[in-house]
Formats: C-alpha cells, structure tokens, sequence
C-alpha cells in the first residue's frame, strides 16, 4: 500500500493551470524525489498533498484512505505528514527549544509548557543535526542555516508523522550539514517513513533518492527508478530538450579599468578584505557559509558597520554608513533571502517593479498610472518576465521570474555595481542559465562591475573572470581563469599552501 498517493489532481489559479490531471505514488522505506523547472508545479502539488491548498479535481489518499480537504473529519489524515516548506516558516521571537517543538500538541508535549525540560528535549535533536545554537537562544539571532535545520529538526518531532516532505532543505546549508541530513533521511527510510524530497540540484537526487517523478508546465511527463537514469537525460526530462551543461558565462569585455578599490576592510565578521572590481566584469566571491562574504558587501552597502578601511569607488573615496547613499552611488545588493529582504510579496508584479520609482510616476500626489504602466512593460520585455498579468502577486512567480523582477526594478538606479548574493538559490537549471545570461549582459553591454557570491562550485567558475575565496572572515585566495579548482577548494577550505 502506498503511504500516500494522489490521483489526478488539477489545480488552478488565476490565469494559470497550475497542475494538469497530475498523479503521485509515495511508498513506504523510499525516497521520492519530484524533480522540475521553477513553476512545473511540484510544491503546488505539494500543498494540496499536505491539506494546505484544496483541489478543483482529483483524489488524495494517506495510507489508503481518502483525505478530503473539506471534510473536518478526514484532517486528521493530513497529520500523518511532517511538511518542510520552502520559505523559512520559524516563530523568530521564540526560543529554539520552542521552535523545534512547535506546535506542542502534535509532538506530545503538554500545554503548560515547563521550559526546562523543553530545552533538555531540544538538545537531542540539536546534537542530531549538529545544530550551532544554544535551545535558549531566540531563533532570529542564529543563522540562516541553522534555522533551516531547526525547521527540519520540528518536522520529524511529529510523532504522528508517517511520510516527510522537504520542499528544498539544503538550498542554506553547507556540504557537512547537507551529509548530516542525509543520514537522518536515510534513518528515517530505514524505519519505514515514506519521504518525498524535491531539489534543483539534481547531484543531491542522485545521492539520496530512490525514485523520482518529473513535472513540466503541471503535467507529470514521466517517472523512474533513479538507479536507471542518469542526470542528462533527467534535465532532458525536464526541459523539453538539452541544456549544455559545460557552458560559460564569463564577461568577454572585462576591463583593466578599476572600478571599485577595497582597502583593508575590517568587520564584525571579516578581516583585512583587500581586492578590485574592474568596469564590465564578473568576480566571483566563493566561500563556506557563514565565512563572511556576505557581510563584507553589506558593509560596503552601508547595512552593517565598517571599523576601519578604505573603498574607492571610480577613484573617489566611499562613504559608508548608509544605504541609500551607497544605492545613490551606483551600488546595488541583490540578497540571498529573495522571499524576505527582496521582494513584496503580497504586492502585485507591477507594484514590485516600480516601487523604487515612485519620483518618476508621482503627479503632485497621484501615481501617473500609464506611466506606471508602460516603466512596468518595459521591465518585462526587457528581462523576458513570465507573469500572467502585470496585477499578480509576485508571490505566484517563479523563483527566476522573482529575480527577474529584481534585477529590473535594479536597472533602474542606473548601477556601476551590482552583487548578485546567491542568486539562483532555489531556481531550477533553464532559470539559472537565464540569470548567468543576464550576468554576463549585463558585464558586457552595461559595463558594470558584477559581484557573485555563491556557494555552488560550478556556478562560480563557469560565470566568473576572477574568483576571490573567503575563509573565516579572511581573504584566502585570489584566482584568474583558468581555474585550478583544487587549489580553489584548499583555499575554500583553509588549507594552506593553497595559493
């Protein structure tokens, strides 16, 4: 019998057939991998397995009864499954004890909380997953990569919970706490849960996955064992044709002339950080997570303090202090939590664009509703922005399609720098083609200075001219195409000599 199944699920939304007559079998002791570009409707399937969305047609079955959405009785059905979204879904203000146990009624915890014992209980599962955080701690003061394990670590406190789903869990975690996780899956499968895991990063489906099923445009085009395929035909599968996977994008017109200087810059979380960005280049900044790469761009951005050091910018010297000084000079940061910091989501495609446009589109007190108009149009022919209607929310949006839009809303301010911090996180392999595209478009054509921080080894050395690495807050290496990727990876990694 299977642990859960659905069976010709059809879903809708506004202008969009979300998924099309679409079914699902999920056994027990396996892995299920549902593999797709962004906006294939893999976690709109999984919304409606898990009770979150209803569907317009089709069945779901947990352990071979039939689980009715609108039927009060049949919830209880949707309980067996532990559910990890996508987005970080973590109650900030409480503790991390509280947070793994959250909600209490499910994991068999008593209403009338004794905090004692609920961090002696956290710390089993803090040491599980290697978790760097005290239970006392409150969650919005860890990293991004613990809460990410935190929100893992609550879904298997379920005691009811027969079948896990991971909507992308390792798109914040490091390799070491990816391989942790993976040995709790595989505990977990070897206990009798069933486990559906849905990832971009298709190396991940190979390691962990016994099965998988391939979505494109919300219909299921096909499934298999993943012992019997390979991840060409796989990416095949789930493009409609095959995508170069050797390819580069590094800027062919990168210059000599310095763009943005950085001297002995010093930090909460770097050190001494020397390096040059020059006119129509892309540098990539590589590194562990949590190594520092991105606080010294949100130094130089003015969001966190700078205690000594120098930047010069086309040879003046930098202010810091302030972001919007730094966005009026010409230095545009594009985060690494998209959902969070990047965009609006329960505001509309259009309303997203021209936000930072207001000045332009005001008439004394109204907005100059064509002009809004037509600034918006321009934006999404000019970055091939796939939306159903200018009004829908970006939310509904793609993960590519939500970069896009940030990019463009980015143009805008007429940037001399732009720093893409891990700019397909999430996003599938057509959409991260589209993003390393648009890069190198705009290095060339624009002459601006791009600066990519990512934690993918092949994105960096396919997409960058030069490449610094970054350990514990240190410079530890500086490297030209081409690229020894060993000698990169010591350098990654703190080994010396690496240089």
């Amino acid at each position: 019998m299977d642990a859960l199944a659905a069976r010709g699920i059809t879903k809708a939304f506004p202008g969009v057939i979300a998924l099309d007559r679409v079914s699902l079998a999920v056994r027990p002791g396996k892995i299920h991998c549902i593999i797709g570009e962004n906006g294939a409707g893999k976690t709109t399937l999984i919304k409606i397995v898990t009770g979150i969305y209803p569907v317009d047609e089709g069945e779901v079955f947990i352990e071979g009864k039939k689980a009715d959405f609108y039927n009060k009785k049949d919830r209880e059905y949707f309980n067996k499954i532990a559910y990890v979204p996508q987005e970080l879904d973590l109650f900030n203000e409480m503790s991390v004890a509280e947070n793994i146990f959250m909600p209490y009624k499910k994991n068999g915890v008593k209403l009338i909380v004794n905090k004692k014992d609920l961090q002696e209980k956290a710390w089993l599962w803090i040491e599980r997953f290697k978790i760097a955080a005290d239970p006392r701690v409150l969650v919005k003061n860890i990293s991004v990569s613990d809460r990410q394990l935190v929100q893992i670590a609550r879904s298997m406190t379920n005691t009811d919970a027969k079948i896990l789903i991971l909507d992308e869990p390792t798109t914040s975690l490091t390799n070491a706490e990816i391989s942790r996780l993976f040995v709790v899956l595989r505990e977990l499968k070897a206990q009798g849960k069933a486990i559906v895991f849905i990832s971009h990063k298709l190396e991940e489906v190979f390691a962990i996955g016994d099965e998988l099923t391939i979505l494109r445009n919300g219909i299921r085009v096909t499934g298999a064992e993943v012992k019997d395929v390979d991840i060409p035909w796989v990416i095949s599968q789930m493009v409609g044709s095959g995508v170069n996977q050797k390819e580069t994008y590094k800027s062919e017109k990168a210059t000599n002339e310095v763009l943005m200087e950085v001297k002995g810059l010093y930090g909460e979380k770097f050190d001494n950080i020397d390096f040059t960005l020059h006119k129509g280049e892309i540098l990539g900044f590589s590194g562990l997570v949590g190594s520092g790469r991105t606080e010294i761009m949100q130094a130089i951005l003015g969001y966190l303090p700078v205690w000594s050091g120098e930047v010069y910018v086309e040879g003046k010297r930098w202010k810091f202090g302030s972001t919007t000084r730094a966005v009026a000079g010409g230095f545009m940061y594009m985060p690494e939590e998209r959902k969070n910091h990047g965009i609006l989501p329960y505001l509309s495609v259009k309303k997203n664009i021209t936000i930072s446009l207001i000045n332009k589109i005001k008439r004394a007190f109204l907005i100059a509703k064509k002009e809004e108009t037509r600034l918006t149009e321009e934006v999404i022919k000019a970055y091939e922005i796939k939306s159903a209607s200018h009004d829908q929310h970006i939310r509904f949006l793609s993960g590519g399609n939500q970069q896009k839009v940030i990019i463009g809303r980015a143009m805008f301010a007429r940037p001399k720098i732009l720093v893409f911090d891990e700019p397909t996180k999430g996003i599938d392999v057509s959409s991260k083609i589209e993003i390393y595209k648009l890069m190198k478009r705009l290095a060339e054509e624009e002459q601006i200075g791009v600066i990519l921080i990512s934690s993918e080894m092949e994105e960096v050395l396919r997409c960058s001219n030069r490449i610094i690495t970054v350990y514990f807050g240190r410079k530890a290496g500086e490297f030209s195409a081409p690229f020894d990727r060993t000698k990169i990876m010591n350098a990654i990694m703190g080994i010396q000599g690496a240089v």
